[in-house]
């Protein structure tokens, strides 16, 4: 049986290009509803190791959570350059461009 974090790093790779999901849907999706803070650790230590589309992982406002810092307009950079747009600096209108894994942990 995969670990979440294993899940985690699949769903995560799973975003196209243009889309964006929330980090508790992340969670949701690798079978730990509660697990959104682990994502943004997973994001925080793996991105690298295992080249994750770091970027396309937001908030469930709709926003960038890391603002006003080198790496958030890096990643408002990021999003602008697949097509995503802002409705203000760090926001993004979240229904238009969420991604629907269509997928559980049982699928994974």
């Amino acid at each position: 049986m995969e670990t979440f974090t294993q899940r985690a790093l699949l769903i995560i790779k799973s975003i196209p290009a243009g889309k964006v999901m929330t980090y508790g849907q992340v969670a949701r999706c690798a079978g730990q509803p509660r697990g959104a803070r682990q994502v943004v650790r997973i994001l925080h230590s793996m991105s690298g190791k295992h080249l994750l589309p770091w970027h396309r992982v937001i908030n469930s406002k709709g926003e960038i959570g890391i603002k006003e810092t080198e790496a958030g307009r890096l990643q408002k950079k990021l999003l602008e350059d697949e097509g995503i747009s802002f409705i203000d600096e760090y926001r993004i209108h979240l229904e238009d461009w969420i991604y629907d894994a269509g997928m559980d942990a049982a699928d994974w």
